[in-house]
């Protein structure tokens, strides 16, 4: 299902779940569930665009803020716009951590049997080189 509307909340286990939204077509949105041990540290959770959202820590103790960004990219067919925009607001942040996390659709090389035992062939694409 499609959302339209974001959508936040807090399981009876301390997990907190934040769910961004799709574009007009019903594409795009992402989503992040954050573990108990985290979710104390939540800051904040926005989605800047439709594939990409911010989730921002807050400092603890001695640990710098961190912000992660949630993103899934639009397929190889599409211009680099998405790419774009993550690098301007990738720039903007000045939280000390930032990662980067998501689908990036990528394909991952060629097909290798040590490599297989690693990461499984479900939803891969293996290309030639």
């Amino acid at each position: 299902m499609r959302r339209r509307h974001p959508f936040n909340v807090v399981y009876d286990t301390g997990e907190e779940l934040f769910l961004g939204t799709c574009d007009s077509r019903g594409v795009g949105g992402v989503g992040v569930l954050v573990n108990t041990n985290l979710s104390m540290n939540i800051d904040s959770f926005e989605q800047l665009i439709t594939r990409i959202g911010r989730l921002r820590l807050k400092r603890c103790g001695s640990i710098p803020a961190l912000t992660i960004f949630v993103v899934y990219p639009p397929t190889s067919n599409y211009d680099e716009a998405f790419y774009l925009d993550l690098e301007r607001f990738y720039r903007e942040d000045h939280t000390f951590f930032r990662v980067i996390i998501g689908d990036f659709n990528a394909k991952i090389g060629p097909k290798r049997a040590s490599e297989e035992r690693h990461v499984e062939a479900h939803g891969l694409e293996w290309n030639e080189q």
